[in-house]
């Protein structure tokens, strides 16, 4: 296991660990908030498609400002490691809801739904789809809030990114290899809804070919949910994605309108007082509650039993069409099965998902290694450049592969799913540091080759937020520089705004800084410059955004 640490962190527990890497329980030295931090496996460091796919991540991350996503703190990448530095949700993942006290009821099962569907509709927006969307990518906290993390998958709509998902909830289009869509995330949503109020996943396979045809042909199992909910099973499950609804939003408006109807004004309040009692019950599973390290891991089988209320499935049988689709299907599971060879310690963990997560104190709104700025926390991030397309490690669905790797998940716990396969649980030697370098080894300040200002976008009336890329030779000492100003000329930066903000960074040779600013001036256009110290070769790097107040004529 790899020694290397996110420089200013003192990291306190292991959540979990997994086959893609591991997440720990750290704090921000500088300002004391916990975050989670999640490192790319050592083993998979030296390939760089996984190595892309995790910055990918990130930077997909930086972008979306959601108060139902699990948001980015940064990015740290160097020689001896990568990392993703993220808000710690306090929370336990919906499967563990789920598995340890089944079935929801009704009120309940619409919050976690709505809740959901709000985070897949902040990434739709940014135009980004999930592909991941199942219980285990949904945290419920202690007031019955929750959010939705890993964008280990995600892409820009409309991107083709081959056969990738989790088994159980991946919609007929991604079984086929088409372009993804927001409906997509909608089969996925509604699919975890159904399981939430059976205690079940819609579609039940033996294999994933049977499971691959069940998916594009069976018919909705819409008789098994309460009939109130029927019409939203029947929209999210629709075999074709133009019959469901186009992005998550919309779905939204449908689900107040039946929850309304069948259960009264006050449906959510009830609900999520529901969900906050069961998470109680699950106490001691939070991180805030959690003394000693731990770990999970999921073996992946492709053996599920048959259970009862299959009935409904007896009189179904395959298309010419389907059984295409699941012959191909199969033809992707035996190729990601012997594309890469697992080491005898990879073949026990190559399933497991690791959960991380609480709230980020509240006056941190840069991230935890940026300054106090405004009163409001940055709860999450969205994209701009396209995630992973399935490179090869699976998803940890206890029962069925995934054909994509999610890497660590930022969720609370590792607990596997119900009894759908045996689980094997490991303990985790808690990591050795080596002893601090005496003082004379310091690294030397680095040659700046990059600055990049890889996304600036307005996020209020006066707020707007920029990413910054800084890509260094050495692992030594630099300082990033964000300087902001407004006008109403384009091309102009105009006059300063604000004092300029500055972020220490060491121990990499690449940093990604994602900062929010609050605009004092009022001006058509906004500018931020970003430059370095020791100076960029490029002499820095700017972007100017023309605001949303203002309309060009």
């Amino acid at each position: 296991m790899s020694t290397w640490t996110v420089p200013g962190y003192t990291e306190s527990l292991e959540l979990g660990s997994g086959a893609s890497g591991r997440v720990v329980l750290a704090l921000h030295e500088g300002t004391g908030v916990p975050v989670a931090v999640k490192y790319l496996s050592e083993s998979l460091r030296g390939r760089p498609d996984f190595v892309r796919d995790f910055r990918a991540e990130a930077r997909l991350l930086a972008g979306l400002d959601s108060p139902h996503v699990a948001g980015l703190y940064e990015y740290v990448e160097s020689p001896d490691g990568a990392a993703i530095v993220m808000e710690l949700v306090d929370g336990v993942s919906l499967r563990t809801v789920l598995s340890r006290q089944g079935p929801l009821e009704a009120e309940a099962a619409l919050v976690i739904l709505k809740g959901s569907l709000l985070g897949l509709a902040d990434a739709h927006r940014v135009g980004v789809v999930h592909r991941d969307y199942k219980p285990e990518n949904v945290l419920v906290d202690p007031e019955g809030l929750s959010k939705l993390v890993d964008f280990g998958i995600a892409v820009d709509s409309g991107t083709r990114g081959g056969v990738a998902g989790t088994p159980s909830y991946m919609a007929p289009e991604q079984w086929r290899g088409e372009a993804a869509s927001p409906a997509t995330d909608v089969y996925a949503a509604t699919a975890t809804f159904f399981e939430c109020l059976t205690g079940r996943k819609p579609y039940p396979g033996d294999n994933i070919a049977e499971l691959a045809l069940r998916h594009t042909e069976a018919r909705v199992p819409e008789e098994d949910v309460p009939e109130p909910v029927r019409p939203l099973v029947r929209r999210g499950l629709a075999k074709d994605p133009a019959q469901r609804p186009g992005e998550a939003g919309a779905f939204v408006a449908e689900l107040e309108a039946v929850a309304r109807a069948a259960y009264g004004d006050d449906w959510e309040e009830r609900g999520r007082g529901r969900l906050a009692a069961l998470v109680a019950l699950l106490a001691l599973l939070l991180p805030s509650a959690r003394t000693e390290p731990r770990s999970a891991t999921d073996t992946a089988h492709t053996a599920l039993r048959p259970g009862p209320g299959r009935a409904w499935a007896r009189d179904w049988r395959p298309t010419w069409t389907g059984v295409a689709v699941a012959a191909a299907a199969a033809i992707v599971a035996i190729k990601a099965a012997y594309a890469t060879p697992p080491s005898a310690e990879d073949s026990t963990r190559q399933a497991a998902e690791v959960f991380a997560t609480t709230s980020a104190v509240p006056g941190v709104t840069s991230g935890p290694t940026g300054p106090v700025a405004s009163p409001q926390a940055s709860s999450a991030s969205a994209p701009s450049a396209s995630a992973p397309t399935g490179s090869a490690a699976p998803s940890a669905e206890s029962g069925t592969p995934s054909t994509a790797p999610t890497g660590p998940t930022a969720a609370t716990d590792t607990t596997s799913e119900p009894p759908s396969g045996p689980a094997t649980a490991t303990t985790t030697p808690t990591t050795q540091t080596d002893p601090p370098p005496p003082p004379d080894t310091a690294p030397a300040a680095p040659a700046v080759k990059d600055v990049t200002v890889a996304e600036f976008r307005q996020t209020g009336p006066t707020t707007a937020t920029a990413t910054v890329t800084v890509v260094t030779d050495g692992t030594g000492p630099v300082s990033i520089s964000l300087a902001w100003s407004a006008g109403n000329t384009a091309g102009q930066p105009g006059v300063p705004d604000g004092t300029s903000e500055v972020f220490q960074r060491s121990g990499a040779t690449e940093y990604t800084v994602t900062v929010e600013h609050v605009f004092q001036n009022r001006g058509c256009y906004w500018t931020v410059r970003a430059t370095t110290t020791p100076a960029p070769a490029d002499g820095g790097a700017s972007q100017q955004l023309l605001t949303r107040r203002c309309e060009l004529r």
